[in-house]
């Protein structure tokens, strides 16, 4: 009862009605996604063969991957509740996180592929993650803030299309600057081919420059209770720990959410871990990372995911229309299905050219994951702790990816499998977050 006592009330504190945005004016706010999925998309891409290239063995690639999930789960309900608190008049409430979130990226953007061993390389990519967190999270906020509760589908959508282009430019580099004649094994004395550096190099140059606009062109109102977050004098450490213990106050709603998007992520998790390991070994037959077969298998693979990206940002055009035929949970829960027999399917696949049709399967999966939760979420929030409950909601991201990152060697090895095992593991676990979908109870 407390609970719906606390949202009810929020919710009433908000009721002047929002103005219907532009579309201009929404892709002016979710043009820097484009840059933060250029860092992500290099990150998901490029660190399996980065840490394979300093020696790492399969089963021991999760556990490096730990970054991604533990500064997630540290960083963004603590950026959330602090961006719930933050009125600067020159940025308002959301941008101050995403010019400092951009400056950090950037930087580590171009330290990490010349990193000297796989301790700086491990080192670097929790400073680049958290950098991408701190970024990302007001970002999803600032939609439920500025937009009416009939144009969030829309709003997370156009998010998806800039996501899907950014991470399908970055995917794409590696092989573009090989196709350019840049060296694509490692020279001698070095781990890490000079078309990675250099893809690493153009993303951080486009993080930058993308998020910037979007600083530069959108603007925030005043929160309703901006003479409370003025008075508010709660210090660093309290505020962090407030951030954890007002985890108990999601809506019921959320919770449901919460299930499916474990699932889904946990697919994730391994698609982005093992199928580089996957494709070059059980499609190429080789282990050889320094071998220009291993090499070229590595850019198939993010190749493919620049095509689920490419796929997801066109699909993003017309999912807000089939969500209003469908319901948006049916319609989730079909996309993750496709999404699940994409993955199965790769055990199948004769030869590795099919990789492209496996993108394209995902794509549909990872255009829906971008938008439906989201759209779904931010209706029933709260809105004086808007970006709070979107950083929490993203313990459901990091906490299966965790659960893979300890356990995914264990019981891969247990089933008597390889990477290969890992990718069909995550086939299955995106059909069952379909099925869970099915569960939520969505207010539109």
């Amino acid at each position: 009862m407390a609970q719906n006592n606390i949202i009810d009330h929020s919710i009433d504190a908000d009721a002047a009605p929002k103005r219907q945005l532009s579309i201009t004016e929404i892709i002016n706010m979710s043009f820097g996604f484009m840059g933060i999925q250029m860092g992500f998309a290099l990150q998901n891409g490029n660190m399996s063969r980065i840490f394979e290239s300093f020696g790492v063995k399969e089963d021991q690639l999760a556990l490096l991957w730990l970054a991604g999930p533990m500064t997630g789960l540290l960083v963004q309900p603590v950026v959330g509740y602090f961006s719930d608190r933050t009125w600067m008049p020159a940025l308002g409430r959301r941008r101050p996180y995403f010019l400092l979130g951009a400056i950090l990226a950037t930087i580590s953007l171009v330290i990490m592929p010349n990193s000297p061993s796989l301790w700086v390389a491990a080192g670097m990519f929790w400073v680049m993650d958290s950098s991408f967190n701190i970024t990302m999270e007001p970002f999803r906020a600032v939609v439920g803030d500025k937009l009416p509760v009939n144009q969030r589908t829309l709003g997370f959508a156009v998010q998806t299309i800039f996501i899907g282009f950014g991470a399908w430019i970055a995917s794409q580099l590696p092989s573009l600057f090989t196709a350019m004649g840049v060296s694509n094994t490692p020279l001698p004395g070095d781990h890490i081919p000079d078309t990675v550096k250099y893809a690493f190099y153009t993303g951080a140059a486009g993080f930058f420059l993308f998020v910037l606009y979007t600083v530069l062109t959108t603007t925030e109102d005043p929160p309703a209770n901006l003479e409370e977050i003025r008075a508010d004098k709660k210090g660093i450490f309290t505020g962090i720990i407030e951030a954890f213990v007002g985890i108990g106050d999601m809506p019921k709603e959320m919770v449901q959410l919460a299930a499916c998007q474990f699932f889904s992520w946990l697919a994730l998790f391994h698609m982005w871990i093992y199928m580089t390991p996957a494709v070059t070994e059980h499609l190429y037959h080789t282990s050889d990372k320094q071998s220009a077969l291993y090499n070229e298998g590595a850019n198939l693979v993010g190749s493919s995911f620049g095509t689920y990206n490419i796929v997801s940002a066109i699909f993003a055009f017309i999912l807000p229309y089939i969500a209003s035929k469908l319901s948006r949970k049916v319609t989730h829960m079909i996309c993750l299905i496709i999404g699940g027999i994409a993955l199965l399917s790769v055990r199948l696949l004769p030869d590795p050219s099919y990789m492209h049709i496996v993108g394209i399967g995902i794509g549909f999966a990872w255009a829906s994951i971008l938008t439906m939760p989201y759209a779904m979420l931010t209706n029933v929030l709260p809105p004086n702790r808007m970006g709070y409950f979107v950083g929490v909601f993203n313990f459901f991201i990091v906490l299966p990816q965790i659960v893979a990152a300890f356990f995914s060697g264990y019981y891969i090895k247990a089933l008597g499998g390889d990477s290969m095992t890992a990718i069909t593991i995550g086939g299955v676990s995106f059909i069952l977050a379909g099925l869970l979908a099915l569960r939520v109870q969505d207010k539109n």
